[in-house]
């Protein structure tokens, strides 16, 4: 059923709306704005796509006239004296991750997308894709960006800087932590980065460059193996993964792990399995409302949905979730394409993560990640929400701020807030965080004067919270459980009093006190939730008096 021409169609489908936008290097269609400027989220739009249509390629597929496309477009785009040239680079330059998409492109279509340019084109490109090498690129997963260009430049025997290659790949092994896992640069961040930058890179260099370096490619498919171990368990039954960090709005490049281990020839799981997990993720989100009327991909989640995005998010950028189709480079002949597609093995009730700071339970087929969680150093939109939150689930999917003059445009799932002077203050500041046997512990401050330090159990029905804290000022404070969907069509049920719960007909949240407090229902502003446009959230609302307080909360769930 699920055969190479399956999804040969779903990437023409996806992709084919794009064509009538390409204006030579550059993609050009209706958009908002991103931190960068204009230029470079249209040359983004031009270059992401070539994250499907390359291993497409690769594997002796096509779609018509975008190989004739990207050949102008190359050429238009590198030529200094055309109208439409990208322009110069600068320090940390978002052009440089777009270079990255043209180098897996120069790496694996090379008869596209090199073969097919003039002398003076070749030139021009190779020149321009060299300038990565004269800036520096951020200190993350960034750095894989300039390797892969100088890789590309190498097999194209063009100059590229062998000592800049080298010193690269050395900091990418200073992030390494243990079990698989990387740090996502220096603050320490480990979410979809990691499988979807680390390994899905290190995976590329190993593919490539596996005669030359042997010993680090061999290095870089231990690791992933080792990693598929955890990352198994961010996927439910269903085909749903956790939404958890930033960059969310990639959406099916959840996945593009495990085609990355499939077409490297890795099998951390039978092969079955992994083609269940690609295949019911890329199904799942193409069943979602996530293309505008012109079908376009739009970002945000599960519906288009800007409050949600980063300030790098730009009208191209959720086609890089087409790095999922690496898959497609595999030979007509590959078992990949004739096996079944697998449900998922039988995992453990309860798995921990400890390099990643987490513990996952798993229920009724579904996952719950119970986080540390760690503030990064920039603020690239919507932060605290994708890091900060107790829980979180694909399941329930989790809400963003509108604002923190009120409980509803707060929208609070999964938090602890406090309601200081008419500001609703949510965890910001990070003290300390571990793993202490199967619960999180976590010290934070909402702001100076507020001190808390929060236990969180996973249980057989949801989970339990513990907070000690410790304030300057009387107030109250929401403890909150996830956020339940409340659209038209749902249905949804509430009720308040000792306790609170929210039901509809394929989710329930209830939260009750152990210590005292009054069940409320929140009515969360619209489009705060991710998944669904309209939430409702289940809260116990805390009297915290000044000195130190113990309170305790017990969140069920299904």
């Amino acid at each position: 059923m699920y055969g190479k021409e399956y999804f040969t169609k779903q990437l023409t489908d996806i992709l084919e709306p794009l064509k009538k936008f390409y204006r030579g290097g550059k993609v050009c269609f209706s958009k908002h704005s991103a931190w960068y400027d204009d230029i470079s989220a249209d040359m983004e739009a031009f270059a992401r796509p070539l994250w499907g249509l390359v291993p497409l390629w690769n594997g002796g597929g096509d779609i018509k006239d975008f190989a004739r496309l990207y050949a102008d477009g190359l050429t238009d785009g590198a030529d200094k004296n055309s109208e439409g040239y990208w322009g110069e680079c600068r320090e940390r330059d978002q052009r440089f991750v777009e270079m990255a998409a043209i180098a897996y492109g120069l790496l694996f279509a090379r008869d596209k997308l090199w073969d097919a340019l003039t002398d003076g084109a070749r030139d021009d490109l190779a020149a321009w894709l060299y300038t990565i090498n004269e800036h520096d690129v951020c200190d993350s997963n960034w750095i894989f960006f300039r390797v892969l260009v100088n890789i590309a430049l190498k097999k194209l025997a063009r100059r590229f800087d062998a000592s800049v290659l080298e010193s690269d790949l050395d900091r990418l092994d200073e992030f390494y932590i243990s079990g698989g896992w990387y740090r996502d640069g220096a603050h320490g961040q480990t979410d979809y980065y990691i499988p979807f930058a680390f390994h899905f890179y290190g995976l590329v260099y190993a593919i490539t460059m596996g005669d030359e370096d042997k010993e680090r490619a061999d290095r870089y498919k231990e690791r992933a193996c080792l990693f598929a171990k955890d990352f198994i368990y961010w996927f439910d039954e269903d085909g749903e993964a956790l939404p958890y960090g930033r960059s969310l709005t990639y959406r099916f490049a959840q996945t593009a792990f495990w085609s990355a281990c499939v077409t490297a020839g890795l099998e951390p799981f039978p092969l079955g399995v992994m083609k269940g997990i690609i295949t019911r993720n890329i199904n799942a989100w193409l069943n979602k409302d996530i293309f505008s009327h012109a079908g376009i991909l739009t970002v945000g989640y599960d519906y288009p949905n800007l409050l949600m995005a980063e300030h790098y998010n730009a009208h191209g950028s959720p086609y890089w979730g087409l790095k999922a189709y690496m898959f497609l480079m595999l030979p007509d002949d590959h078992e990949f394409w004739s096996c079944d597609a697998l449900p998922m093995p039988k995992l453990n009730a309860l798995h921990r993560i400890d390099a990643a700071k987490m513990i996952i339970s798993r229920r009724g087929g579904k996952s719950t990640a119970y986080v540390c969680g760690e503030n990064e150093a920039f603020d690239c939109g919507q932060i605290i929400p994708k890091y900060l939150k107790f829980a979180y689930s694909a399941h329930f999917g989790f809400n963003v701020m509108r604002s923190c003059v009120n409980i509803a445009e707060c929208a609070p799932d999964n938090m602890l807030v406090f309601d200081v002077d008419g500001m609703i203050m949510v965890r910001r500041h990070f003290k300390d965080c571990r793993v202490n046997g199967d619960s999180i512990v976590i010290s934070w401050s909402p702001l100076a004067g507020i001190d808390v330090k929060t236990t969180v159990t996973p249980t057989e029905y949801g989970h339990t919270r513990v907070h000690e804290i410790t304030s300057e000022y009387e107030c109250c404070a929401y403890d909150a459980g996830f956020a339940v969907a409340a659209r038209d069509i749902d249905r949804c049920v509430t009720s308040e009093g000792k306790s609170a719960s929210a039901e509809n007909s394929f989710q329930r949240c209830a939260v009750e006190s152990e210590t005292g407090g009054e069940g409320v229902i929140i009515p969360a502003s619209p489009n705060t939730n991710i998944r669904y446009r309209k939430t409702v959230i289940p809260a116990v609302k805390y009297v915290i008096p000044r000195g130190k307080t113990v309170i305790k909360t017990v969140v069920k769930d299904r």
